[in-house]
């Protein structure tokens, strides 16, 4: 049933940028408010990605948790559990959560599931990665998916289908559990209470390949797989995720057996791709899978990360930024200097040119004024 468990001060409060002395305070006061109130439970923020973990106002809270994306919006997957672990490293006394996370998912679908194609099988992946990061680290203090069901968000327009925003693990209309649901149910729900097993996939029937992989999840420690009636093995999983091969020929009815529960399925081998997993935007200026790659040019295929690699990328990521930060009443930004950290090699001279991470050469403006 719904409760109470920590009362939040605020939400993404530094996303202008880092804590100011007002900022401070008001946290101050806001947090002894909350204890005065209410005596018997603690105090929390969620803190934006971009949030400094040496920013001050984390040390006011009781506990403290991080919206964070890695896998979705920039980065990999495998980000997350390695700093909360560096967070923890460094504050091994502020219990840390994760407040947000999660990627969208609708009905498109694919063998080869890749960040920002908003399939089922690329949630699934994004979850099974971070249940496996985020669970089995016992110093965090909970772990918050966003969200359990897609919800309505007027202004968006992601997706295919405008004004939701579908990061949920269950449909707006409560009618579809996700394969990504299925997952958290796997860890979280004893065999002993509700035993189970889940063949993933089932919206996706028309695959091309020759061979596909199938994914199954249960609660229970032994998955055996069926197709067209006969087993093509059993297999044990420790983190509650079976994979499978299955030769796709013809059209094949796929039956997951687990103790006495089943789950069944089917796929049908076809020539040409269906179309109709397809993600196709609606108002959209370009799609993902419309971008024609230049050699040697970004394009939407291509993640921020890789863009900040190079100078020129990150000098247009931190103009971007500078364009969100809160002006002053003059209209002036209020950022005194942006430090851009070049390492060289000690023995280079003049001549030498510097190169960025991607081979690029870098000009540095001297106090002569040239470069």
């Amino acid at each position: 049933h719904p409760s109470i468990v920590v009362w939040g001060l605020s939400n993404e409060i530094t996303m202008g940028g880092a804590s100011d002395p007002d900022l401070l305070e008001n946290h101050h006061i806001l947090n002894d408010l909350c204890h005065e109130m209410d005596k018997t439970r603690l105090t929390t923020i969620a803190a934006v990605s971009m949030c400094k973990i040496d920013d001050p106002y984390l040390q006011i809270p009781d506990v403290v948790s991080y919206n964070h994306y890695f896998g979705w919006y920039g980065g990999e997957t495998d980000m997350n559990g390695p700093w909360f672990d560096k967070f923890h490293a460094m504050h091994p006394n502020i219990p840390i959560g994760v407040s947000e996370y999660g990627c969208e998912a609708l009905n498109w679908h694919t063998s080869t599931p890749k960040q920002g194609d908003y399939t089922e099988e690329y949630q699934a992946y994004y979850h099974e990665e971070l249940i496996k990061q985020l669970f089995t680290r016992k110093y965090m203090w909970a772990t918050h998916v966003w969200n359990m069901f897609d919800f309505g968000a007027d202004a968006r327009q992601e997706g295919g289908e405008n004004g939701q925003n579908h990061k949920g693990l269950v449909t707006m209309d409560r009618k579809y559990k996700k394969d990504s649901f299925y997952a958290y149910k796997a860890w979280l729900v004893s065999p002993e209470v509700d035993p189970f097993v889940h063949l993933c996939g089932k919206r996706y029937v028309d695959r091309v390949e020759d061979v596909t992989k199938v994914t199954v999840y249960s609660n229970l420690p032994e998955v055996e797989l069926f197709v067209n009636g006969e087993s093509i093995g059993k297999k044990t999983a420790q983190d509650h995720f079976f994979y499978f091969d299955v030769q796709n020929v013809g059209e094949s009815t796929i039956v997951a057996k687990a103790g006495d529960c089943t789950d069944e399925g089917k796929i049908r081998k076809v020539a040409e791709r269906n179309m109709d997993y397809v993600l196709r935007e609606v108002g959209a200026v370009l799609n993902w899978f419309d971008v024609t790659e230049i050699e040697g040019r970004y394009s939407l295929n291509d993640k921020i990360s890789d863009i900040m690699a190079t100078l020129k990328g990150k000098m247009l990521m931190m103009g971007f930024m500078l364009k969100m930060m809160p002006k002053g009443k003059d209209g002036k930004q209020l950022v005194e200097t942006v430090e851009i950290t070049v390492k060289a090699n000690a023995k280079a001279d003049k001549k030498t040119p510097l190169k960025d991470s991607s081979g690029n050469q870098v000009y540095v403006k001297g106090s002569d004024g040239k470069y």
